[in-house]
């Protein structure tokens, strides 16, 4: 989508956040979504994070984007957050810091805050300093879909170099594969609820 469809937008994170430039915005189809239905969909992200969920062409580029990390030191703590860079979670008011939202120990973003129709985390490495945000927005239909944002404060050159080279990756690979597996996370999110429930018990 145009950066206007995540700028045009009311969102806290234009506050907190002036100084990230908006990388991408993507939107994703949830028919028969309502307004109070925020909160399912962030769930069904997080089933759909569990390990074997994932594309192998995703599995294979992020194996190799750690490789690159262990070998160059990208992602030593002296590059992360509250060391490197300051957490935007500093910039918040009080009763949302409160209020960062749960932890998917499946991605290595840690939450900033969530509100009713906003969940914003965030990672930092040598590279970048990156933000997720996510919004539930009202369709001309009269339903809600899901849009993500990609913010990035770049590290230096390097920082620079590296998200320009992963931009053709980004869009040929990795967006697409989310899009379909965030789609099919909605379409599936009762199923999976209960898939999990069972191999649980």
């Amino acid at each position: 989508m145009p950066i206007e469809a995540h700028t045009s937008r009311p969102w806290l994170i234009h506050e907190i956040a002036p100084d990230f430039r908006i990388e991408d915005v993507w939107s994703f189809r949830t028919p028969g979504a309502g307004p109070d239905d925020f909160p399912v969909m962030l769930a069904a992200l997080e089933a759909s994070n569990r390990p074997g969920k994932t594309t192998w062409p995703t599995r294979f580029l992020f194996a190799v984007r750690w490789k690159l990390g262990a070998v160059f030191g990208w992602d030593k703590p002296q590059a992360g957050l509250d060391a490197a860079v300051t957490s935007l979670r500093d910039r918040l008011p009080e009763d949302l810091r409160r209020c960062p939202g749960h932890k998917d120990p499946n991605i290595p973003f840690t939450p900033v805050y969530q509100t009713h129709d906003e969940c914003v985390e965030e990672m930092a490495n040598t590279t970048a300093h990156i933000v997720c945000h996510l919004g539930w927005v009202a369709t001309d239909d009269g339903g809600y879909e899901l849009r993500m944002a990609a913010l990035t404060k770049p590290g230096g050159r390097l920082g620079r170099f590296y998200l320009a080279f992963i931009k053709p990756f980004r869009y040929l690979v990795i967006y697409p594969a989310l899009t379909r597996r965030w789609e099919r996370a909605w379409l599936d999110r009762d199923l999976d609820k209960k898939v999990h429930h069972d191999r649980e018990s």
